[in-house]
């Protein structure tokens, strides 16, 4: 082999390297989702996927109790959207623990559940760190043949955070809008999103404090409905703990449940829908029977 050839052959050498290793840099081929393996699914932002979800963690929506009225409105509001006709973006806000993000996926399941449309209905959550792509999920929905509930649980924004302008935007305020097979269900503790101390500061530090207050609040109105979820009294406790005893078998003695139920919530210092699902729990365990699925 002469020296010409050695020297081609060590600089083709180098060369596949240098392939192998862009390639290896190079973002891999997003495949398009199936739609159809599942009616849940959670957004992958990078590389921008929808990851099938099989198996639900959600409750039947009979189990939710103290929020009768805004279960009605939700469910009433999703159906409007799943028969195509005009239905509004959701803030669910207010205290912790009573069923915001549980409402959410029990109302999906029950307007599928009725076998009232040919397609069902799919929801799609997107993470909070992940609000700034959502333009670029709603552009891969806008053409498919199905509905969706968008759903971001605990939605929020903190000081220095700007993400909330691209939520704006992707609601209803961008060139092209909101989709018109595509709706927005978000779960809050805050009633406008932001911390209010954040509004405050706008409102005492800026030249023009009712214009610096209305960029930051605005956000909110981007949702037709506000549902606002309250702290249960002890009734609504109850009721939520016979509920659950009831549904997985659990109900004996009426009084001795009562009496531990109320005591439980003592010790947590609240009492919640969630708080009513933790002593079920426990109640499970003690008793060594499964809960259902």
């Amino acid at each position: 082999m002469t020296e010409m050839d050695k020297t081609i052959e060590a600089l083709t050498q180098k060369l596949d390297l240098l392939i192998a290793t862009v390639a290896r840099l190079a973002p891999p081929t997003v495949q398009p989702t199936d739609l159809t393996v599942a009616d849940c699914f959670v957004w992958a932002a990078d590389p921008g996927y929808l990851e099938p979800v099989q198996r639900v963690n959600r409750v039947d929506i009979g189990l939710i109790k103290g929020v009768d009225r805004v279960r009605d409105i939700l469910v009433d509001n999703t159906e409007r959207f799943a028969a195509g006709l005009p239905a509004n973006n959701v803030l669910l806000w207010g205290a912790r623990g009573m069923g915001k993000s549980s409402l959410v996926k029990a109302a999906h399941a029950t307007i599928n559940a009725s076998g009232k449309y040919e397609t069902p209905l799919k929801l799609i959550e997107i993470h909070r760190e992940d609000i700034d792509t959502l333009p670029k999920l709603m552009n891969q929905l806008k053409a498919a043949p199905y509905r969706f509930v968008l759903f971001c649980d605990d939605l929020s924004f903190d000081h220095d955070d700007t993400s909330y302008k691209s939520l704006k935007a992707a609601l209803e305020g961008g060139v092209e809008g909101r989709p018109a097979n595509v709706i927005f269900y978000a779960t809050s503790n805050r009633r406008h999103l932001l911390p209010r101390d954040m509004i405050d500061n706008e409102r005492s530090t800026a030249i023009n404090p009712s214009e610096a207050v209305e960029e930051k609040v605005s956000l909110s109105d981007r949702f037709g409905l506000w549902l606002g979820f309250h702290k249960c009294s002890q009734d609504e406790y109850l009721e939520m703990i016979n509920g659950y005893a009831r549904y997985h078998g659990l109900d004996g003695d009426t009084d001795a449940l009562r009496a531990e139920a109320l005591e439980w919530a003592t010790t947590r210092g609240s009492r919640s829908g969630r708080v009513a699902w933790q002593f079920i729990q426990d109640l499970a365990g003690r008793l060594g029977k499964p809960l259902k699925d």
